[in-house]
């Protein structure tokens, strides 16, 4: 155990005086004083909270809070944090070397168990890389390659990391920052890139229609994950797939976040349709900073040195995420959690949402084994469009008011929660409390 889980803790979980001054010291070095935007806090009010360390579903600050943590380095932290056997893993590997920018062993060992268990990979190739922003664009890129095509379709909403041409209608911290694009971004670099709803069919449909013979691939979430947390409706998915098989476009399934999170085999086992291409990052590092796309041999196959597609990464496959995938991978595989997570997401969700109803606060929850999410809001929330119509102001008060209690949430209304197999008795138990207090402080700000 860390000094930090010896001492005494507290629950209020909001920035103290160590990371208030930590915050500052940050500002004046790093822009904004975090190193991703959505850390400032900015639509949630207040100042972020300094981690210090984390076990299984805890974090601690570096104010002594202890906080029931529900974002999980934002997803990867599937078997709760420190889990022993993968930070052994890392540590054996990082005494061998922390990187060679070679081959190595366990890079093929690691490839071979993600063809074995992701559908999309069965029988074809996976590149490693060090991010879910790398994996999409050197994807898309691949999928133009291979098509000679250079139009691309993806959802309002859906989030593929920070490439210039993905940042349209990107989602979560752009939208939580209200921020359309970007400034930065050539028109010339998006001319390409077609937006459509989540979760229409017929809007893909007519993209095509507009654009016979140029379109070479959609790539979509098949939970989004970065409008809060949407699941595809019934047929979709389905249709995506029929209509890139009519057309002779790449579909990419982007599972940086639904990837052995929703199921072993990521949402397209969930939902049993097959991608050409898939994207995955966060959990397969088991926390590191790794990522990978692959897919059908044939597409694979075009990339340097077999094809003319370039794509290259010094730290990619770099042996400490390697170890730390695999251990992960290997604990997946044996212990199945998956049925037990999805339990006890779905019963975490069905309470928030009673607590919600108990005090008056209108709230539409989403759930997709687990992830989820509360928006703020009556009614379904099926794409971008319905996300943005939550009440961010009574999501900023609940997060602030969670946060004092001692329960750690993404600082956006536009991000999905994570559940992981250490969330317990006692953290469930103290969240729903915790709950129960910011729901009825939401239902007083509006008089309720």
């Amino acid at each position: 155990m860390t000094a930090s889980e010896q001492a005494p803790h507290h629950h209020d979980g909001r920035a103290g005086e160590r990371s208030r001054d930590l915050f500052a010291a940050a500002r004046a070095v790093i822009p904004g004083g975090v190193n991703s935007p959505v850390r400032a806090f900015a639509s949630v009010g207040g100042e972020p909270p300094f981690i210090k360390s984390a076990r299984g579903p805890y974090i601690y600050t570096e104010d002594g809070a202890e906080l029931v943590d529900y974002v999980g380095s934002w997803g990867p932290a599937l078997l709760g944090h420190g889990r022993e056997e993968v930070v052994e893993a890392v540590i054996r590997a990082a005494r061998s070397g922390l990187s060679f920018g070679a081959c190595t062993a366990a890079e093929t060992v690691f490839a071979e168990r993600l063809c074995e268990i992701v559908p999309a990979l069965r029988g074809g190739m996976v590149r490693l890389v060090s991010s879910g922003t790398e994996a999409t664009m050197s994807a898309l890129r691949l999928a133009r390659g291979y098509t000679g095509r250079s139009k691309i379709i993806k959802a309002e909403g859906g989030y593929h990391g920070h490439a210039d041409m993905l940042l349209v209608a990107a989602g979560s911290g752009a939208a939580t920052l209200g921020i359309p694009g970007s400034a930065g971004v050539p028109a010339a670099a998006v001319v390409d890139t077609l937006t459509v709803p989540y979760n229409d069919l017929e809007a893909v449909k007519r993209s095509f229609a507009a654009n016979p013979g140029e379109i070479a691939a959609i790539i979509i979430e098949p939970i989004a994950g970065n409008m809060g947390c949407v699941p595809p409706v019934a047929g979709y998915l389905e249709g995506l797939r029929e209509l890139c098989t009519a057309e002779g476009a790449v579909l990419i399934f982007d599972e940086v976040m639904t990837g052995f999170r929703v199921a072993l085999g990521g949402a397209q086992e969930r939902f049993g349709v097959t991608p050409d291409m898939t994207c995955l990052g966060k959990i397969i590092g088991g926390g590191m900073p790794v990522g990978a796309y692959g897919g059908r041999r044939e597409i694979m196959e075009k990339i340097a040195p077999l094809g003319p597609v370039y794509q290259a990464g010094t730290l990619s496959g770099n042996p400490l995420g390697v170890a730390a995938g695999l251990a992960t991978l290997e604990i997946l595989v044996q212990e199945n959690p998956y049925p037990a997570l999805e339990k006890t997401t779905r019963a975490l969700v069905q309470a928030l949402a009673e607590r919600a109803a108990k005090h008056g606060v209108e709230l539409s929850s989403n759930q997709v084994g687990a992830m989820f999410c509360g928006f703020f809001r009556g009614g379904e929330v099926r794409d971008y469009s319905d996300a943005k119509g939550s009440d961010t102001d009574s999501f900023g008060l609940f997060h602030r008011e969670m946060l004092a209690r001692g329960v750690y949430l993404a600082p956006s209304q536009f991000e999905a929660g994570f559940v992981s197999v250490t969330h317990d008795g006692a953290a469930i138990e103290q969240t729903l409390a915790a709950a129960d207090g910011a729901f009825a402080a939401v239902a007083a700000s509006k008089g309720a």
